[in-house]
């Protein structure tokens, strides 16, 4: 029933707003998000790979980083995240500080002079006569006692990098549960679209130091270099005239950071493993692949006591014709799809090829085993 006032059932008459005016509420309500966290989005767009959309971004994010300081519209932002203990989340670092290598270790030279009067040579002794000359080889040295773990001493293990390890990493901390001899530093720490080339991405380098200085592992296990073949990386020194990816200029400050890295490891008394990248479905991303583990396996042999280049490429090549496979048969013949649908990551099945590898390295420097026979 219509009132005098036009409303229906004598109640007030509903105004309706012109659809215009609710796209500038919109609009508006949009700005003032995109102010709140303008922050973010600057790190949003510094962190893209070079491009026109990196351009654009930091052409829309930078002022609008301004005008959101200025008007104190970014303190909300910086509260919630100081509450939350993420300060620096929104911090912008390209600095990149590497650690040197551990001093050589120089032998004392050989006693020379004689006790008594150290600026005078010691006279000559006689000699014993020669043992008897035998045809039998002398009788090898024994090899180095190998470090014991146990349960109540376990062997501390890390595993991080980008998104190739996190597979195997967690093929590798089900592998690790059936012995009470390891003891992981945690769940698999993978970041996924990181690398060595972007700091201010995911600063890699300080992650490692925190882990080294607070959890104390004395493996590290890490993969790197799925996100690493770009002609761009961040923290160059001053003045460093970078070329295109696989250049000389590009090879030799990606050299810089892997051996940084394992440095980092092996200055805290740790033994890193670093896991070389697998053949991939796509021929010229293998190719970029093979020159980031040239690197990384020339850098792990220059430190055969600190470090371990394992080779991944082989393990999933085709036993036939040496090329990409997906499939690839187990030890009864059965075929097992050990890689993912994007030609790069690993299927389950996959990662526990790497875990076995892993562990039988481990297995070869570390005693995991004696406690065993001590306890019965």
């Amino acid at each position: 029933m219509l009132t005098e006032n036009g409303s229906v059932g004598g109640g007030p008459r509903r105004r309706l707003h012109p659809a215009g005016q609710a796209i500038v509420v919109g609009l508006g309500a949009l700005a003032l998000a995109a102010l709140l966290n303008a922050a973010g989005l600057r790190k949003t767009a510094e962190t893209e790979n070079q491009g026109w959309k990196r351009d654009v971004g930091l052409w829309f994010a930078k002022p609008l980083t301004t005008v959101s300081h200025d008007l104190g519209l970014d303190l909300p932002r910086r509260g919630v995240k100081a509450a939350i203990g993420r300060s620096s989340d929104d911090d912008i670092i390209t600095a990149l500080v590497l650690t040197p290598p551990p001093p050589a270790v120089t032998p004392p030279p050989p006693p020379s002079a004689h006790p008594g009067n150290p600026g005078k040579p010691k006279p000559p002794q006689a000699q014993p006569p020669p043992p008897p000359r035998s045809n039998r080889p002398p009788p090898p040295p024994p090899p180095p006692r190998k470090p014991a773990f146990s349960p109540q001493h376990p062997l501390r293990v890390y595993i991080g990098g980008d998104s190739l390890v996190i597979v195997p990493g967690n093929s590798l901390l089900r592998a690790m549960g059936a012995s009470k001899a390891y003891k992981p530093v945690g769940p698999v720490d993978g970041h996924v679209a990181t690398g060595l080339e972007r700091p201010e991405v995911y600063n890699w380098f300080e992650r490692i130091k925190t882990v080294m200085k607070q959890d104390k592992p004395r493996v590290v296990v890490v993969a790197f270099g799925a996100n690493d073949n770009h002609n761009y990386m961040t923290g160059l020194p001053p003045g460093y005239d970078l070329g295109a990816f696989g250049s000389a200029s590009w090879v030799k400050e990606y050299r810089r950071r892997v051996a940084g890295l394992m440095d980092t490891v092996i200055r805290a008394h740790g033994f890193i493993i670093y896991l070389g990248m697998p053949i991939a479905r796509s021929a010229s991303e293998t190719r970029d692949f093979e020159v980031i583990n040239r690197i990384i396996s020339q850098e792990a042999r220059k430190r055969p006591q600190g470090a371990l280049y394992l080779d991944t490429y082989l393990l999933f090549a085709d036993p036939k014709t040496g090329g990409y496979a997906e499939y690839l048969p187990n030890a009864s013949g059965d075929l097992l799809k050990v890689r993912a649908g994007d030609g790069v990551h690993f299927e389950t099945a996959g990662g526990d090829i790497i875990a076995r590898q892993v562990l039988k390295a481990l297995a070869g420097r570390y005693d995991l085993t004696s406690w065993r026979k001590r306890k019965g």
